[in-house]
C-alpha cells in the first residue's frame, strides 16, 4: 500500500493497522493530520511558543504510547483534543499552583446573572475577541474554545473534563458572562 493510499484512510483504520503491523507510516499520517491542530490548541492555551512546541511533542509521544488504549467510544479527534487540553491545563496549573482554573472569581458570579446569548460572542470582531479571550481566565477561555471553536457538544466536554453536563452548561454561561464583561470594559460604547 502506497503512502498516498494510506493518507486517504480514516483515522480508525489507520489506528487499527498501526496497532496490528506497527508500520510507522500509519501513525505518521495521523501525526500530519493532527500536529497543526494540537500545536494550535497548545499555543492558544499556553500562550508561549516554546511551551506550546514542547507540549505538542509531549502530547504526541503520549498519544503514540497510549494508542492501544484508544477505545473508539469517541472520535479520534476528540480523544486527541482531550489529551491536549488536559496536558495544557496541567502545565498551567503547575505554573499557577495558588488558584484552581475552574473555581476562580467567575465561580462566585451569581447564578441569576443575565444570559449572554451566543450571538454576543460570535459577532465580536475577531481581533477584539482574541483580546477578550486573552483577558479572561484560561479555564473560561478553554471552555469557550471547546464549545465554539471546536464545536464540541456539551456531553463531549463533560466527558473530557469529568464533569456533569449541567456543570458544563453553567461554566459556559459564566465564561460567556465574564467575556461579555471584559468586552464591555475594553470596548465601552460598542
Amino acid at each position: 500500500m502506497g503512502t498516498d493510499e494510506i493518507s486517504k484512510e480514516q483515522d480508525i483504520d489507520l489506528i487499527r493497522k498501526y496497532l496490528a503491523t506497527k508500520d510507522a507510516r500509519h501513525f505518521t499520517v495521523l501525526y500530519r493530520r493532527y500536529s497543526g491542530k494540537v500545536y494550535g490548541k497548545c499555543i492558544s492555551l499556553l500562550q508561549e511558543e516554546h511551551l506550546a512546541r514542547d507540549a505538542a511533542q509531549d502530547i504526541f509521544l503520549k498519544i503514540f504510547l497510549n494508542l492501544g488504549q484508544f477505545g473508539e467510544q469517541a472520535k479520534f479527534s476528540t480523544w486527541v483534543y482531550s489529551i491536549t487540553y488536559n496536558y495544557c491545563i496541567d502545565i498551567i496549573r503547575k505554573k499557577k499552583k495558588t488558584r484552581d482554573l475552574f473555581s476562580d472569581e467567575t465561580e462566585r458570579l451569581p447564578d441569576t446573572m443575565e444570559e449572554v446569548h451566543d450571538e454576543a460572542l460570535l459577532t465580536m470582531q475577531a481581533d477584539r475577541l482574541r483580546v477578550v479571550l486573552d483577558e479572561i481566565p484560561v479555564g473560561d477561555k478553554a471552555i469557550l474554545l471547546m464549545k465554539y471553536q471546536d464545536d464540541l457538544q456539551i456531553k463531549e466536554i463533560a466527558n473530557m473534563l469529568d464533569k456533569t453536563e449541567s456543570a458544563i452548561k453553567m461554566k459556559i454561561k459564566r465564561a460567556k458572562h465574564k467575556a461579555q464583561l471584559v468586552y464591555q470594559e475594553l470596548y465601552p460604547g460598542d
